[in-house]
């Protein structure tokens, strides 16, 4: 594993879960855990002693009460404010927001665009009792629309995602229309922005790996409305939004490498999380919250320990990333006639990688 990179590195904690159990989350299904203030200043002086003691690259901490649907918790407000006490500057927000507490909560929205940024992303698998279905939790859809509304409201821009699967085929058409119905186009641009609609598969690990059954093959996606396709691909900024099984299988199978030492997987995100659950197990945003990747418990391990695990490879998902051809997983579990869509050969070699992690991890606890 490269050495990271990065000068800010962020810990969050799961302090209260979550309302939904999304059914393509890689994230998982939350614990039934609520912790306390005192939990998250404990995690994050765990990880102060580290950095203080250590000589790393590392300059500052971000320190976030949530990794999952943020501002949650009723005492949202009080949660920011805490964590910009706790971490180097301002707490970090990306463009999401609790859609759950959006149609709650008429402050929200105002409040959510006082600390910024002034989009959210909004996801829909279809309609109604399609999107009810996949966020496990009946009103979703209702609670997306009302949240759609409520940041236009305050001047916010609303940013739809759709997820395509077999479940949405049939009612794209439908979803198409309501975004006519409800003039975002329109109601976007008198904002002074662009409507920003774009489609894409569910990932294939995590929750997402038990919905692979709906996910479409090559001729179930020829008729998709033009329009869609297009901004879809405008905001990939690529061409090919997707291809079959079959054709990332022979690009995976032509490289027998593993991925390089010197490729780090760090050098994208500005700020490089460790991810705390409701039980003090501990996970990077590398790979999911499924055990072969979990680095250690935060209650049983130091942070030393725990960061050791994942600098050296230690841990089951970073060992197979890291020391196993791509290719082997391929010839193990790749469909060499395969029609199902996929967006690249990252989303393959994920589900491979899950596949043989989970079989291992079974092997070794019979």
């Amino acid at each position: 594993m490269p050495s990271i990179t990065q000068k800010r590195i962020g810990v969050a904690l799961d302090m209260h879960g979550c309302p939904n159990k999304c059914r393509h989350c890689y994230l998982g299904i939350a614990s039934k855990a609520d912790l306390t203030d005192d939990d998250l200043r404990w995690t994050v002086s765990q990880f102060r002693n580290y950095l203080d003691t250590h000589d790393t690259p590392i300059k500052s901490l971000a320190v976030s009460p949530d990794f999952r649907e943020p501002d949650y918790s009723d005492d949202y407000r009080h949660l920011y404010a805490l964590a910009e006490e706790l971490g180097d500057g301002k707490p970090e927000r990306y463009e999401l927001l609790s859609i759950w507490r959006l149609a709650r909560d008429s402050s929200y929205a105002e409040w959510a665009k006082s600390i910024g940024p002034d989009t959210c992303q909004i996801s829909f698998f279809g309609m109604e009792e399609t999107t009810d279905w996949f966020y496990r939790r009946k009103g979703a859809f209702k609670d997306a629309l009302t949240a759609t509304e409520r940041l236009l409201e305050v001047g916010m821009k609303p940013r739809w995602q759709i997820f395509l699967t077999r479940k949405l085929l049939p009612e794209i058409d439908d979803l198409m229309r309501l975004i006519e119905k409800l003039k975002l186009y329109e109601r976007v641009q008198a904002l002074g922005s662009e409507f920003q609609l774009f489609m894409h598969a569910p990932g294939s690990d995590g929750e997402g790996r038990k919905i692979e059954y709906l996910r479409p093959a090559v001729n179930e996606v020829q008729s998709l409305p033009a329009d869609i396709l297009e901004s879809s691909k405008k905001h990939f900024n690529r061409e090919i939004l997707w291809r079959t099984e079959k054709e990332l299988y022979s690009e995976i199978m032509e490289s027998s490498r593993t991925i390089p030492k010197d490729e780090s997987v760090l050098d994208e995100p500005d700020v490089f999380w460790f991810l705390v659950n409701g039980n003090w197990d501990v996970f990077s945003n590398v790979g999911t919250l499924e055990p072969w990747w979990r680095l250690g418990n935060l209650k049983q391990d130091s942070v030393a320990t725990i960061m050791d695990n994942f600098l050296q490879d230690r841990i089951p998902g970073l060992d197979v990333l890291y020391n196993y051809p791509r290719s082997e997983l391929a010839r193990q579990y790749g469909d060499t006639d395969g029609s199902k869509i996929y967006e690249s050969a990252y989303d393959l070699v994920n589900l491979y990688l899950a596949k043989y992690c989970e079989d291992n991890w079974k092997k070794e606890r019979r």
